[in-house]
Parts: C-alpha cells; sequence; structure tokens
C-alpha cells in the first residue's frame, strides 16, 4: 500500500519516526472494561456480507439458525488477533519507539486462520451449545484467488512482549451468546451475499 512508502520517505527526508502497524482481521466483543458496562460500552459488531468480518457472520448466523456462508472453496486465509490484544500492540509498539528517521513496519495478528476452519469452529462450539449449526458453501461472490499462497511472519511484536489472547471456545460462545440476546436486531437482509464483484449493473 502506498501509505507506506509516503510515511517511509517522510521518515528518511524529515527525521521523523514511525511504525506501521499491518493488523488483521480483529474477533471477539469482549474486554475487561466492556464488562462492566456491556449495555453502554459494548463495542459494534459488524456482521454483514459487505464490511462484516467473517467470524462475527458465522456467529450471527449460528445464533439466529442459518447456515455458515462460507465463499467457494473457503480456503482463504488469513490473520486475526483478538480485539483485547489491538490495543496491546499499540501500547507495546508506543513504549519502544523507532529510532529518529526509523521506518518499522510490524505485522499485527496472533493467529492464522481459512475460512473453512473458521466455519468448523463455529460449528464446533454452536453444536456443543445444542444449535443445529451446518455449514453452506457458496459460489464466490468475490473476484479473489481461492487458494493462495499466503504465509505472514510475526515476530517484532512477540519480540516486545505481546501476550496473545488466542481464539477459542469461549470467545466464539460468547459471540453467539451476543447474537442470541441480540436476535430481535438483527438485520437478516444484509447476510446474504448481495454485492458481486466484477459484477457492473445498470
Amino acid at each position: 500500500m502506498h501509505d507506506s512508502n509516503n510515511i517511509r520517505f517522510a521518515c528518511k527526508i524529515s527525521r521523523l519516526r514511525a511504525t506501521d502497524l499491518n493488523q488483521g482481521v480483529v474477533f471477539g466483543g469482549m474486554t475487561e472494561e466492556i464488562a462492566l458496562n456491556p449495555t453502554r460500552l459494548g463495542t459494534a459488531v459488524h456482521y454483514d456480507e459487505m464490511f462484516g468480518t467473517v467470524l462475527n457472520r458465522f456467529c450471527v448466523q449460528a445464533a439466529v439458525d442459518l447456515p455458515l456462508t462460507v465463499y467457494g472453496k473457503g480456503e482463504q486465509t488469513r490473520g486475526f488477533l483478538n480485539i483485547v490484544d489491538t490495543l496491546q500492540c499499540v501500547e507495546l509498539t508506543l513504549n519502544t519507539p523507532p529510532a529518529p528517521g526509523e521506518f518499522r513496519v510490524f505485522n499485527q495478528f496472533t493467529q492464522l486462520f481459512s475460512v473453512n476452519q473458521l466455519a468448523q469452529h463455529v460449528q464446533h462450539v454452536g453444536v456443543d451449545m445444542g444449535l443445529d449449526v451446518v455449514v453452506a458453501h457458496l459460489p464466490n461472490p468475490r473476484v479473489e484467488e481461492e487458494s493462495h499462497y499466503y504465509n505472514p511472519v510475526v515476530t517484532k511484536l512477540p519480540s516486545l512482549g505481546l501476550t496473545p489472547h488466542l481464539l477459542g471456545d469461549e470467545v466464539i460462545a460468547n459471540l453467539i451468546e451476543m447474537g442470541r440476546e441480540h436476535k430481535d436486531r438483527i438485520d437478516l437482509k444484509v447476510i446474504e451475499p448481495r454485492t458481486h464483484w466484477g459484477v457492473v449493473t445498470k
């Protein structure tokens, strides 16, 4: 992305210091602070087909008895991190600043998952909760490589002391339960894919 080149250039020319955090997909809806007053402090949980994260969508689908919609083969893989770890990463970065003129890039994620792995995990947790959770593969509405090389490395933040909060059954159960609790507020019309990349409509 060209913003990284611009930041690097500014650091070199003006002796600025910067760290570019390449953040993965954030999961989870609960932090210690939110737990103090979930009604007033709760974070947004985007589950729609356009901007919603895949894990949120799967958990909402499980909560309202809809199939988990996997696009295409489901082999698309990305980096993920817990919402609790997002600010931990920022804090660690701020507490160990680069030297004047230095530009750093940190990959900010703690785990890699394919879409299939997430669907299977949500299905497993949902069944344990007594729900009837099924996985459905849909034609992929996106223009993307479904099987691709993806092997990012995360070394900098762990070396600074990042203690990750990994995706486990409890986090997924919490997201499903959140969906069940707010079932009447879920807009079912925005879950199924309506946006098809590369298709021009008049």
